[in-house]
């Protein structure tokens, strides 16, 4: 029975932390092409952080990178603090730079036809859940009739979202809302086909009046979701 008990727990264990994990790597070596070498490889798709150490304990964030695969990144300046009395780090990249990619990983927002699926989801793996009312807010002053992935990149940069957990029919596709790549899924059978459109929210009535009282059409969930594919 006891070893019947560890079997389950640690199948538990493995199913809830499935997800992408972060990984802390550094630079290896800086390319003319905007590319640089990691020390560690990552799946394609992983966005991340490079922090440069100045020494006497001052660090800053410089550039943020999105793997390429094969240990190769591609960086661009960082750019999430802009503030017009801020100053723009202009360090440039460089060898041994600290790199930490899904730092906001255990950040996720969970976007589902109903609350069923949803409770499915989040009951499936261990994370800090965004829930999808916050996006609703941000979403229904955009005024479109779906969901779409530089959408989601807006939402996930103001509110430190390090992924998104998206349901489909029999999936749950897991997107990395900063390069808008999907890096992965999981088998979800959904014990409840009825969508909510555009998303699921804990608002009560299921027409455009939920999210706004304009008189938008939103579009079908799985045919919004299908389409971001």
């Amino acid at each position: 029975m006891k070893k019947l008990l560890f079997i389950l727990l640690t199948t538990y264990l493995l199913m809830a932390d499935s997800l992408p994990q972060t990984i802390q790597t550094t630079i290896r070596s800086v390319q003319n092409n905007g590319q640089v070498q990691l020390a560690s490889r990552a799946p394609k798709g992983v966005s991340g952080i490079v922090i440069h150490n100045y020494g006497n304990g001052l660090k800053a964030i410089t550039h943020k990178v999105v793997s390429l695969g094969n240990g190769l990144a591609l960086a661009t300046p960082y750019t999430a603090t802009e503030h017009e009395k801020i100053p723009t780090i202009q360090t440039p990249i460089k060898v041994n730079d600290r790199v930490i990619l899904g730092n906001f990983y255990n950040n996720v927002l969970v976007i589902a036809p109903n609350l069923k699926s949803y409770t499915q989801i989040i009951n499936q793996f261990q994370r800090t859940w965004i829930h999808p009312d916050n996006y609703a807010v941000e979403f229904m002053k955009e005024g479109n009739p779906s969901i779409s992935l530089e959408s989601l990149k807006n939402f996930a940069t103001i509110n430190q979202v390090g992924l998104v957990l998206i349901a489909t029919e029999n999936r749950v596709l897991v997107l990395d809302p900063m390069s808008q790549s999907f890096i992965g899924s999981t088998p979800l059978q959904l014990r409840d086909r009825e969508s909510m459109n555009p998303f699921f929210t804990r608002f009560k009535q299921k027409n455009t009046s939920t999210f706004s009282l304009s008189n938008i059409s939103y579009t079908d969930y799985f045919q919004a979701v299908n389409g971001l594919k």
